[in-house]
């Protein structure tokens, strides 16, 4: 497996703001990659300085192993980009959008036909191929939007919060062809800040803020980076702040938070924790409703990096 993109000290300004602050990052063949960052970290600038329609201040960017320049077309042919923003012609039919895009790349009439009813089939949209785009529900009109940047064949493909505003069996049909696209050889560059489905496909993920790449890993690895390790919740318990006390002085709790009848016990490594808190609990002779553990999940590692303010 080779490297299909590498990024080096990617410097970007618009006067004096700083976009990308020498960011560094490489993406592996066969991956599906997360971009993460908050509103206003540099997402979008970087992709637009992979994809050469941006300019930058200093660094270098190679694409297949060969450095990315804005007429790089026999290289761009090989990239497909979905944008959050649907970007289709409303006065084409399904099937006609899906032809025009693929006929930017593919002028053999024969094989372009083949490729979009490829693409039909792998949007499920087969049924609505004479449909205009205004005439589509909001997830079939996203599917589209998708069906239009692949249905090339290209060995890159960028989504960028593909699956905002749709509903949950849409949101699913995409993510599992997302999958299918990597299975099939695509490599994948995939941006959302629906954190669950970040966690659930991508082979790894890089975390940047204020145009810095500030963590790199596995979902494992990344997780490994923030102190909580375990949470256990317990419910409908009364307790006194002398019982609270001594269950923050368990082993390996670094942090309580107790209100509304509802305690929250914050662990940083250790085992059975649940057990050793139980075990007091009931030392305490004390009654109680729903207990349950939780481990962290890629939303608590986000916003322990990133932080919990708010970005415009």
């Amino acid at each position: 497996m080779g490297t299909v993109i590498q990024v080096h000290n990617l410097v970007k300004r618009y006067r004096d703001l700083v976009a990308l602050d020498h960011f560094n990052l490489e993406v592996e063949e066969g991956e599906i990659f997360g971009l993460l960052g908050p509103n206003g970290s540099g997402k979008t600038t970087t992709i637009n300085c992979i994809l050469s329609l941006l300019q930058y201040d200093k660094g270098s960017i190679q694409v297949f192993g060969r450095d990315m320049k804005p007429n790089s077309y026999d290289m761009k042919r090989e990239i497909g980009v979905v944008m959050q923003d649907i970007a289709v012609f409303d006065e084409l039919t399904a099937y006609e959008n899906i032809d025009y895009f693929c006929g930017l790349y593919v002028r053999d009439k024969e094989k372009r036909r083949q490729y979009v009813e490829e693409a039909l089939q792998f949007a499920g949209l087969e049924d609505y191929r004479k449909f205009y785009p205004g005439k589509l529900s909001g997830g079939l009109r996203r599917r589209l939007n998708i069906a239009c940047g692949i249905a090339h064949k290209p060995k890159l493909i960028f989504f960028d919060e593909p699956t905002v505003a749709v509903d949950p069996q849409s949101r699913n049909r995409i993510l599992e062809g997302i999958v299918e696209l990597r299975n099939q050889g695509a490599t994948i560059v995939y941006t959302s800040h629906y954190m669950e489905e970040v966690e659930q496909i991508c082979t790894r993920i890089a975390i940047m803020d204020r145009g810095r790449n500030i963590a790199l890993g596995t979902k494992e690895e990344l997780k490994k980076m923030i102190k909580n390790t375990e949470t256990v919740t317990v419910e409908q318990i009364v307790l006194a702040e002398e019982a609270v006390q001594k269950l923050g002085q368990l082993s390996h709790v670094y942090q309580t938070d107790y209100r509304n009848q509802t305690l929250k016990l914050y662990f940083s490594g250790g085992s059975r924790n649940l057990t050793h808190v139980l075990q007091e609990i009931d030392r305490q002779d004390l009654s109680y409703g729903r207990v349950y553990t939780e481990l962290p999940t890629l939303n608590d590692v986000f916003l322990e990096i990133t932080g919990k303010g708010l970005r415009d």
